[in-house]
């Protein structure tokens, strides 16, 4: 029986925040430190004719200054599949913003001062700031020479390709069913979406501080992937892996930004180039902004239906805005493609989505990775398709939605969570069929369902046990605000049957960590749990042998309870028996855990999902129909665990992933003029205040208790913020009748709406985007 698993337990790290002794990568200093700053191109897309660093190099204090002079022996592209973006730049910027040159200095205000005296000549050329304007013709070819690139083979219904169209960097597609079932639907409709582009605005900046001698590389650094960095900082410096070490301390929040190379090979570039010496390299919040983003996206969804409303067919075609740089936008695209279908049931499915490179920021890893934008997508047709049919949107979701052990495609893993009860669930909380439609109230519900755990994830761990009892748990999963390092704790000391404060979370170090693919795709508990519960259940198992041997007992007649053995009545300390045997010197204990999700030939992917993530919401507004402004009355959030390591945590999971979706639905935008981006610092960045949380907000843990994870336990994380925006949505259509297709739902936005609804007295119109209706004789093209 579960001791501590499921409470309230304090976190791990929790006196160390509040008392200001955590320890984060912003932190760290090294004796004899520079100071990095860098030189951004102003242009969105030029030709860099020369760079001139003279006067900077004789500046008093400098010590060294980096552009694409000082590469050699040094492969400086990166990308996950499309190797595109240099680490600094080569003969061509392609976004404001790009690191054109960089000074390490005795301080910064020294090193800003060098930047100065940088003399870089340009030839710009022409830009593309749109995915429509970009895949034109005669748009300008971003990458007129193909730069490396990389595409896995993929299980049955899925492929990919690099260059399909004028800068399109990477295309993914999924098909399957059969294709003649667009002859059995009495109903098409074809509807587009635009998805608003986000910023991360993780508190902690990037920052590195990299100490790079001759072969040798250890550097600090703000990441979700410390062995992922390894294995690309070793490629770029051609370096052997095990001659490069990560720390990783905790993290000011990620949310996907933190993955990929960032502040890392300028640091250890610039610290090679000092002979050495330490270089730390912090980016300034506005930076941040220039450095990744969330995709904005444009989705065009073609559903067919029967006569009754069951969905038959869907065909969808999505275009991602990758930015000037590939980035992670493949991996978001394979995603975001496979998860167009939804939480739902389709005879046939019939997916493309293409990255499409533009003259802006690049888009890279974002909380919700694909889904947030298949979800927007799905749920407003869903919703549209409701209002022409003259069904309940809640109704219509029922009656489509999938069962629990239903697979949503071939070769996938069965679905792990009862859609259906979590639907009346959150609509029971809301009062959702009691509503009443007055003072231009309305209601909204939506359901998210998007495959977790990561694709071919690997994760290991150890646990070691001293001869006093105390535990150190040794494991890659970095601490970014979640709380995982105590939820894992949780975990061992559930196992070892130990009070949660004897168990230590060793640091994140390469050099002694297990391996762990990676902290994302709300993985924490679902996979690197199972490998941190198998090493604690191996650890006790060579506790209770040895005691057993020791005691001349039977093993399986012994208990583990706080560092004592039980039997028939008798407790027999440990720490005793650990001496008699080994002396004053002590003895460790120490056992390892692995867990990978087996291949599978018949997945899509490498593997079928480790486990599937699930959240509903559902929404009450009060929109003024004079001015389009939209208040949150209420907001339901609610994620299904399967079993709650820590039931504070799983809550605050899912109530910070909502307000972010509160963010993605009403306020915020990287709001760009051309190639210009406007409001791409804090001050001008609007995101939910206090003010603007709902005057009723409740989060609801579900314990379905079908997860896959330690004790029937899943992820959590991500799944909250998706089904906030098209909640929020389909409330503001109850509300007024306004059918909204795009993010954020400004009040300008919701104004349109509403005269268009005036205008033509159709409440099954979308702002800006045409629908229709028809029964086809074939497939649509």
């Amino acid at each position: 029986m579960s001791t501590v698993v499921g409470r309230d337990a304090p976190r791990q790290d929790s006196l160390a925040k509040v008392t200001g002794r955590a320890r984060y990568g912003y932190d760290v200093s090294v004796a004899g430190m520079l100071h990095a700053k860098v030189l951004r191109s102003p242009h969105a897309h030029a030709r860099v004719v020369s760079i001139d660093t003279t006067k900077a190099q004789n500046l008093k204090g400098v010590h060294a200054v980096l552009t694409r002079d000082h590469l050699e022996g040094i492969d400086p592209m990166c990308g996950a599949y499309v190797a595109d973006q240099p680490f600094i730049a080569l003969d061509t910027v392609r976004y404001v913003g790009e690191v054109v040159a960089a000074v390490a200095a005795v301080d910064e205000r020294t090193a800003l001062a060098a930047l100065d005296l940088i003399d870089v000549q340009y030839e710009e050329m022409p830009e593309v700031s749109s995915v429509l304007d970009a895949r034109r013709d005669d748009a300008p070819e971003l990458f007129p020479t193909p730069p490396r690139a990389f595409v896995p083979q993929y299980g049955p219904g899925a492929l990919a390709a690099v260059r399909t169209a004028r800068n399109v960097s990477f295309e993914y597609r999924y098909t399957t069913g059969p294709v003649d079932t667009w002859r059995e639907c009495e109903h098409v409709f074809t509807d587009t979406f635009a998805f608003s582009r986000m910023q991360h605005l993780h508190l902690e900046p990037f920052v590195s501080v990299a100490v790079a001698p001759v072969d040798e590389v250890e550097v600090w650094t703000s990441t979700q992937e410390p062995f992922q960095l390894r294995q690309e900082l070793a490629r770029i410096f051609n370096v052997p892996e095990n001659t490069v070490q990560v720390h990783v301390e905790m993290l000011g929040g990620g949310f996907g930004a933190k993955t990929n190379c960032r502040t890392e090979p300028i640091a250890i570039r610039l610290s090679q180039l000092s002979g050495g010496r330490p270089v730390r390299y912090c980016l300034t919040t506005e930076e941040a902004f220039l450095t990744v983003s969330q995709h904005e996206a444009i989705l065009t969804l073609t559903t067919g239906l029967a006569a009754d409303g069951t969905f038959l067919a869907r065909k969808s075609e999505v275009l991602l805005n990758a930015g000037a740089y590939s980035d992670y936008s493949p991996l978001v695209a394979e995603k975001a493609g496979y998860r167009m279908p939804g939480a739902y049931r389709w005879r046939h499915i019939d997916t493309v989505c293409q990255t499409v490179m533009t003259n802006t920021v690049p888009a890279g890893a974002f909380r919700g990775f694909g889904g947030t934008q298949a979800t927007w997508a799905n749920e407003r047709q869903l919703d549209l398709i409701a209002a022409r049919l003259g069904m309940d949107p809640l109704e219509l979701r029922l009656k489509n939605v999938l069962e629990l052990g239903e697979r949503s495609v071939p070769g996938e893993t069965p679905l792990d969570s009862n859609l259906a009860l979590g639907l009346n669930l959150v609509a029971d909380a809301i009062g959702y069929r009691e509503r009443t439609h007055v003072d231009n109230r309305g209601m909204g519900i939506a359901l998210a369902c998007k495959d977790g755990g990561g694709m071919n994830k690997v994760s290991q761990a150890r646990v070691t046990i001293d001869a006093v009892g105390n535990v150190y748990l040794h494991s890659a999963l970095v601490e970014m605000g979640q709380g995982g390092h105590s939820a894992l704790i949780q975990i061992v000391a559930d196992v070892l049957r130990t009070n949660p404060g004897k168990i230590k979370y060793v640091s994140v170090d390469t050099h002694h960590s297990p391996f762990d693919s990676g902290t994302q795709s709300s993985s924490g508990i679902a996979v690197m749990g199972r490998a941190v519960k198998q090493a604690a259940e191996q650890a006790r198992h060579k506790v209770l042998d040895f005691a057993a041997k020791e005691l001349g007992l039977p093993a399986d007649k012994l208990e583990l309870r706080d560092w004592e053995v039980a039997a028939g009545g008798q407790v027999y300390p440990l720490t005793p028996l650990i001496h008699r045997v080994f002396g004053g010197t002590g003895y460790e204990f120490t056992a390892d855990g692995h867990h990978k999700t087996d291949a599978s030939a018949e997945s899509a992917f490498e593997t079928p999902c480790a486990f599937w993530e699930v959240a509903w919401a559902a929404a009450e507004v009060m929109v003024d129909p004079e001015t389009g402004r939209v208040e949150l009355l209420q907001l339901v959030i609610s994620g299904d665990a399967g079993k709650v390591i820590n039931a504070l945590g799983a809550r605050g999971q899912d109530e910070g992933a909502a307000v972010m979706g509160i963010g993605q639905a009403l306020f915020e935008e990287l709001r760009y003029e051309g190639s210009e981006l406007l409001n791409g610092e804090a001050l001008n960045y609007r995101v939910p205040m206090a003010d603007d949380l709902p005057r009723s907000f409740v989060s609801i843990t579900q314990e379905q208790g079908h997860g896959s994870g330690p004790f029937g336990s899943k992820g959590l994380g991500e799944g909250g913020m998706l089904p906030v925006p098209p909640a929020i949505a389909a409330a503001i259509a109850d509300a007024v009748g306004a059918q909204i297709s795009g993010l954020p739902m400004s009040p300008e936005r919701v104004l349109t709406a509403i005269d268009r609804v005036h205008e033509h007295d159709c409440t099954a119109m979308t702002a800006g985007c045409p629908t229709a209706s028809l029964k086809p004789p074939a497939e649509p093209s």
